[in-house]
């Protein structure tokens, strides 16, 4: 048959793209859950919206299926499925105002039966796993089904907080009866052909599906379901889907209107279920819980009887209050909102929400309501006017007010426990940030291992090293300089010097010992021994001399400065409790002290045993310039066979030319040592 909602482009423009990511967004705990095998309200979501939108995926896949089985009947539809590769580059594609717009072209005849089949094939394909177990969770029967897509699909789109209350929707109108909001007409018939197919597929029932169009409202669609006539059933089979299916088959025992047959009064059912109303056809409250009677009994004379005098209905959203139209949303949540009485302004229940279900009584032509209060917590009990006792203890509401009251008590002390350890984790790192502070400043006297154990209270025994390389030097003409010079020109012209000199013990990983007055002692082998301390030692004599050379005194004259090498062994401890030092003792001290002293400005005198390091390894050229045999100490041992000493004249690395800079050359040595 022909579609009667389907036109030529006229009437029926292409459609919007459909969001592939779904039109409501929910907490990130739920999506977290979306692939797991714990059935979740995210997975409702899923197979809801495979009804309502589709996915181009899920399209294309029953597509394909359609067309395996039905290109005979219709050979065009072949050209319907379309590449995956499309549907990935494109992900806004709206495939579905394509089949549309095609079939229009095809058969404006036969396009709303392909539709049909089309939804069938649908939930064939796609409605699996997880999907299945999502539709199977919401009635045992078709009925249940319906009224439980009614009630789930508002949860769902409350999720979304810019959700519009005209979008897509679901109204389980009565018995058989199913309303749908479609944003898209060619949706509806989709819908036809998935609730035929899930119908099959939950219940095993065969349903007959009437739609029509809701009067003067073109985007609403009634579904009216009926049991499909069936020669191969067995009688006893015929029973079981007349169970299964609604409308006018469905079999209920017949109600009584006697009252006198009732086995509980008027006032025991207030009782019971003090959150209660009951409506005529007039929307006219005729009787009330005790709950809403504690609040309203008093006003029923003054101000009538009317429920939106007293009741603000807030859900369902776009609720037309009229009877009728209440009647056909008794499967989808209420949410009522007291209002206080006319002129009324110490009512203290203004704002009170009544969350339950609206119930049609065919008896007496009445709309019952039973609900519980909506509240947060036993602050919200107080703040409107309730207590405890106002909630019946077979409602669930009293449990949750409870459970909610321990629950915030134990995020109240969580919140202290955080707040008292952020405090101590801050306490913790600032005692580590005054600690790295010490720790830093203990690094600037000691050697790195004697401060750690000095920081941790431990006992610095003293060691003996073997081939330390000793460096002494000082200024020549100190004492004359200082005869010219206040004591601050002296204490800066120092500091100008020395702390260049600093930065070179950085450079050449040596340990700076000492400075008293102009002296200024280090020493190379330390901490860390290796064969080329003694080089290291060497270079640093050579900056200094040369840093030296650019320095003036405070009435311009130039800074001459002589050193002494030495290498041999020592020993070395921290010596005292008040400011402690690092000390070097032996007789290797005194003679590298004398080397110094023998050296003259401008010059780098250097022990035998210097020289030997100095030597020992190939490619390290440095120029020594032998001395008379006078010039070498007397405390210097007489066995060693090298009788002299040498004045260190230069060096040159074998790898840059000789007219480079002496200070290129140093820097080059340097980086081949530290890449080895």
């Amino acid at each position: 048959m022909a579609c009667p909602f389907l036109r030529r482009n006229e009437s029926l423009p292409k459609q919007q793209s459909t969001d592939q990511h779904g039109s409501w967004q929910l907490e990130d705990e739920l999506l977290d859950n979306a692939g797991s095998d714990a059935l979740s309200l995210t997975h409702l979501q899923m197979a809801i919206q495979l009804l309502t939108e589709p996915a181009n995926d899920d399209l294309n896949v029953a597509v394909s299926s359609l067309i395996a089985k039905y290109s005979h009947r219709w050979p065009s539809i072949r050209n319907l499925k379309i590449d995956l590769k499309a549907l990935k580059d494109n992900q806004d594609y709206d495939y579905l105002a394509d089949i549309q717009e095609f079939l229009l072209e095809m058969d404006e005849s036969s396009a709303s039966e392909i539709l049909v089949i089309l939804g069938e094939e649908l939930i064939t394909t796609c409605c699996t796993g997880i999907i299945e177990r999502a539709f199977r969770c919401l009635g045992t029967d078709l009925q249940e089904f319906l009224g439980s897509l009614d009630g789930v699909y508002d949860v769902l789109k409350l999720q979304d907080e810019e959700s519009d209350e005209s979008a897509t929707g679901f109204v389980c109108a009565g018995e058989g009866e199913l309303i749908f909001t479609a944003e898209k007409p060619v949706v509806a018939w989709l819908l036809l052909g998935s609730l035929k197919a899930l119908t099959r597929m939950l219940y095993n029932v065969n349903v007959n599906i009437k739609i029509e169009p809701v009067e003067r409202e073109s985007r609403r669609y009634r579904y009216f379901f009926s049991l499909a006539p069936s020669t191969e059933s067995t009688s006893v089979e015929e029973e079981t889907l007349k169970k299964s299916v609604v409308g006018q088959q469905r079999l209920h025992p017949k109600p009584s209107s006697n009252v006198a047959d009732l086995c509980m009064s008027s006032q025991t059912f207030c009782k019971a279920f003090p959150w209660h109303f009951i409506m005529n056809e007039n929307l006219e409250l005729v009787q009330l819980g005790r709950g809403f009677s504690k609040f309203y009994k008093p006003y029923l004379q003054l101000f009538g009887k009317s429920a939106t005098t007293y009741l603000n209905f807030k859900r369902p959203k776009g609720l037309s209050l009229e009877f009728r139209e209440i009647v056909r949303r008794t499967y989808t949540p209420f949410l009522i909102e007291l209002k206080p009485p006319p002129g009324r302004t110490d009512f203290n229940t203004v704002g009170l929400e009544i969350k339950g279900q609206m119930e049609f009584c065919p008896e007496s032509n009445c709309l019952l309501f039973i609900g519980s209060p909506f509240i947060d917590g036993l602050d919200g009990l107080t703040n409107n006017g309730l207590f405890i006792s106002d909630i019946p203890l077979h409602d669930a509401t009293r449990e949750v007010i409870l459970v909610g009251e321990q629950a915030r008590a134990q995020d109240g002390l969580k919140r202290r426990m955080d707040k008292l350890k952020n405090s101590i984790e801050e306490g913790n790192k600032a005692v580590a940030k005054e600690r790295k502070k010490n720790v830093s400043l203990l690094y600037l006297i000691f050697p790195a291992e004697i401060a750690e154990a000095l920081w941790l209270g431990n006992n610095i025994d003293a060691k003996t090293h073997p081939d330390v390389t000793i460096l002494f030097s000082d200024i020549v003409g100190f004492t004359s300089i200082c005869s010219r010079a206040t004591p601050f020109m002296v204490i800066s012209m120092l500091e100008e010097l020395y702390k260049h000199f600093d930065e070179f013990c950085g450079q050449f990983d040596v340990y700076k010992i000492e400075t008293i007055g102009d002296a200024y002692c280090v020493a190379g082998g330390l901490l860390g021994a290796s064969k080329f301390d003694a080089h290291k030692v060497a270079w640093m004599a050579m900056k200094m001399i040369d840093t030296c050379s650019k320095h003036t005194t405070h009435d311009g004259q130039p800074i001459k400065m002589r050193i002494g090498l030495h290498t041999g062994a020592v020993l070395a401890g921290v010596v005292g409790r008040k400011m402690p030092r690092y000390c070097l003792f032996g007789n290797n001290v005194t003679i590298a002290n004398k080397f110094e002293s023998g050296s003259v400005e401008r010059k780098i005198n250097v022990s035998p045993t210097t020289r030997e390091w100095l030597i020992k390894h190939p490619g390290y050229d440095f120029t020594l310039t032998p001395r008379d045999p006078s010039h070498l100490p007397k405390e210097y041992p007489k066995t060693s066979p090298d009788e002299t000493c040498y004045f260190l004249e230069s060096y040159r690395h074998p790898t840059l030319p000789e007219e480079a800079p002496e200070m290129k050359h140093i820097e080059e040595a340097m980086s081949t040592i530290k890449m080895n």
